[in-house]
């Protein structure tokens, strides 16, 4: 077996790097990539991190020629290309926009969820902006609801991109956020991701106890 010829820089409790690792799985090429954690947080840069991707996001994929691509969206539209199976993202027409939008939908819910747990981590607690807090979490609310009201057929059709980051917000939230209770008000969200969690990529990627 071949040494991997790429290297991601990833935290294991972000859904954004989870995203990548379940494709990766999902398509076969965990091999192909070295894992490379960096604890990193808004005020803790990382110089190697920072070595190509300025901004110092996670995931960060260097690739073979030392050039790094950044942000998840990017580097799973990068792996989707890598394989030989059916895309993951629908390479054209209207299903493509639909599911790039049910995926950034969840992208949104991750946005907002780590902004949360960063305030509520790393501020003192008499620094807490209530209000703002509660508007981040109503932003969690309306996606759930949407998903719940618009979305569970399309998301039970394939294990793509759009299913792939909702399965991993919804990980997040329990991970980070089992306050907001999501499962309640959301039944058939739940059922859906009950199956989709015995996934092996689900399995293989849960963040740290």
């Amino acid at each position: 077996m071949s040494a991997p010829s790429m290297t991601l820089f990833h935290n294991p409790a972000s859904p954004f790097v989870r995203k990548v690792l379940v494709l990766l799985h999902e398509t076969g090429q965990q091999e192909r990539v070295a894992l490379q954690t960096v604890l990193v947080t808004p005020i803790n840069p990382i110089e190697q991190l920072n070595d190509g991707n300025p901004l110092g996001k996670i995931p960060a994929l260097r690739l073979a020629d030392g050039s790094v691509i950044h942000d998840s969206r990017v580097i799973f539209d990068y792996f989707d290309y890598q394989h030989v199976g059916n895309p993951l993202i629908p390479r054209d027409g209207s299903a493509r926009w639909r599911r790039l939008t049910l995926a950034s939908t969840a992208d949104g819910i991750m946005d907002a969820s780590v902004v949360v747990r960063y305030e509520t981590a790393l501020r003192p607690v008499e620094k807490h902006w209530e209000q703002w807090l509660e508007e981040q979490r109503n932003k969690i609310r309306r996606a759930l609801g949407m998903l719940e009201q618009d979305a569970i057929a399309e998301l039970a059709s394939h294990f793509d991109v759009a299913a792939i980051s909702v399965a991993c917000a919804l990980g997040y939230l329990d991970y980070r956020h089992p306050d907001l209770e999501w499962r309640s008000s959301h039944p058939k969200l739940a059922a859906w991701y009950a199956e989709v969690c015995l996934r092996p990529s689900m399995l293989a990627t849960q963040p740290p106890a």
